[in-house]
């Protein structure tokens, strides 16, 4: 895809990877809409020369705000990457209310999104849909509806794939390692930089590459082809 010219929407897109994605499309040309619900972070973007949308995307009233904010608007680049981590100990604080804002953020709204804007992305020349997954969508570590919620959408983005295979949009799942985020703060794990993942999503993009294996997810992808129990065994850990 040739992003100069092209209008994208970034969910998530205030801070972390989201936000360089955004400024990554922008210096490439891109109208570029961020999407977030902190208004200090929602007025930084603004501030960047971005279009911004406050929604809470854990909730369908979130969705519906976003999409009846675009309207009939021209789409040519959905980047799904709004996303949070659910509760990690499931025996003794399975905490349920997180859990259903989880599902929702990193699954539904993903969905709704596509649904909604379907329509008007099939009347492009050419687009894209980008949904970020993670490494864990591949094998999964203790954070076990954080990783639930990326394999759904890792399996759901391949069904759209193919269902789209005969249109103009390019179906594209992105596979981070753990990268420098809020999100990850207390992860002691080694991290890639925000900047440099951003980087790799962008070039999936404009090289129309389907699936976008970032940092140390590439060496995860051959370990888990060789030997899925190892691949399991390693990240359960992380």
């Amino acid at each position: 895809m040739r992003i100069a010219g092209k209008t994208a929407l970034v969910t998530g897109g205030t801070d972390g990877i989201g936000l360089e994605i955004a400024r990554q499309l922008n210096a490439k040309g891109a109208n570029v809409v961020v999407v977030g619900r902190d208004p200090g972070r929602l007025a930084a973007a603004k501030s960047e020369g971005f279009a911004t949308i406050e929604a809470d995307m854990s909730t369908k009233p979130g969705c519906d705000r976003v999409v009846d904010e675009i309207g009939g608007a021209p789409l040519d680049l959905l980047v799904n990457n709004a996303g949070m981590g659910g509760p990690r100990d499931l025996v003794n604080d399975f905490d349920l209310d997180l859990t259903d804002r989880a599902i929702f953020l990193n699954l539904n709204a993903p969905m709704h999104l596509i649904a909604a804007f379907l329509p008007i992305l099939r009347e492009r020349p050419e687009a894209a849909i980008v949904n970020v997954t993670s490494g864990l969508a591949i094998a999964p570590s203790v954070a076990g509806v954080y990783c639930a919620t990326k394999a759904g959408l890792r399996s759901f983005t391949q069904a759209l794939r193919h269902q789209l295979r005969d249109s103009r949009i390019t179906v594209i799942e992105a596979l981070p390692p753990v990268v420098e985020t809020r999100m990850t703060a207390e992860n002691p794990h080694k991290k890639m930089s925000a900047s440099a993942c951003a980087a790799e999503i962008v070039k999936a993009i404009e090289t129309g590459k389907k699936e976008a294996y970032i940092g140390a997810t590439k060496l995860l992808r051959i370990v888990s082809e060789v030997s899925p129990a190892t691949a399991r065994r390693i990240m359960i850990r992380y």
